[in-house]
């Protein structure tokens, strides 16, 4: 997966990238970040009803200076985990934090997030803003944006869902 099986002869090496994704939702910020805070909108949200996507494990954790793991996979593949630890949460406004992404035992990126909830006439404007570093060329700065922008696309079917 994501080039794992290729990486035996690669050299040590790290890409730095940035990137910010900006969605308009028709829903209020408390909406959407009781998806962030919610343990059981968290699961749906992130793939626990996700044809082919199948989470082994889930222990949220959503408080400042908290660590919080999951690990699953996709399409019976690889176990991915992913490490978060809270930075700063405003609720409603704004939630930072620093994730590690795993696959297998290879540790393939290390990121801090910013999820910025800001409200607006029609309902809130979600700016998320990503500095990662990707270890090794396993994982990549663009396969992690079309990934994030999947689960805010996600997030659109959710808000709706549950309106």
């Amino acid at each position: 997966m994501l080039g794992l099986e290729n990486n035996t002869m690669r050299e040590p090496s790290v890409t730095h990238n940035t990137f910010v994704i900006e969605r308009s939702y028709a829903a209020t910020p408390e909406r959407i970040f009781a998806f962030f805070a919610d343990p059981a909108k968290k699961r749906r949200w992130l793939g626990g009803e996700a044809e082919g996507f199948a989470i082994e494990s889930f222990a949220p954790n959503f408080q400042v200076d908290s660590f919080e793991r999951w690990a699953f996979r996709f399409k019976g593949g690889e176990l991915i985990k992913n490490d978060v630890c809270y930075q700063d949460i405003v609720p409603e406004r704004r939630i930072v934090f620093v994730y590690t992404m795993t696959f297998g035992d290879k540790r393939v990126s290390s990121s801090q997030t910013t999820v910025e909830l800001i409200p607006t006439a029609s309902g809130t404007n979600l700016v998320h803003t990503e500095q990662g570093a990707f270890f090794d060329g396993v994982d990549s700065a663009q396969g992690r944006e079309e990934g994030t922008r999947g689960l805010l696309e996600q997030l659109a079917k959710e808000l709706e869902r549950a309106s």
